[in-house]
């Protein structure tokens, strides 16, 4: 199962579940303090989990899917959020319209647009066509 870096183990998902409860303690300790840009870029470090494991996919969804949620200023968020976020941000963006979740869809895509007009249309390419970093 372990591919050249790939993946891990399968038996590593709870190194990878501890990672990722440990990650969203940091971002509720970021959204209490006003930070919620702070608390997405840290939702997004080391995301994708290495791993095929639905489980840790489902856990690190659910912190992403938080600090997706806090973002009340769009356009705020992108003047400190980095271009290296664009394409990960781009794969939870389209996770989170799958819920069919309403107010996560109209969140998402809020963002959406903002993130593709500045990205532009590679960044929408790019996280489609990305079929081994999936989210």
């Amino acid at each position: 199962m372990a591919e050249t870096g790939q993946f891990v183990e399968a038996d590593n998902a709870e190194a990878i579940i501890t990672r990722i409860e440990h990650k969203s303690r940091k971002i509720e300790t970021l959204l209490k303090q006003s930070k919620p840009v702070e608390a997405l870029k840290t939702a997004l470090e080391g995301s994708p989990p290495k791993t095929p494991d639905e489980r840790c996919k489902s856990a690190n969804w659910i912190v992403v899917h938080r600090a997706i949620m806090a973002i009340k200023d769009v356009d705020g968020m992108f003047s400190s959020l980095d271009p290296e976020y664009y394409d990960i941000l781009m794969k939870y963006l389209y996770r989170g319209l799958s819920t069919g979740d309403r107010p996560t869809c109209d969140q998402c895509l809020r963002i959406h647009e903002k993130l593709t007009e500045r990205a532009g249309l590679g960044c929408i390419l790019r996280s489609l066509a990305d079929t081994v970093n999936t989210v």
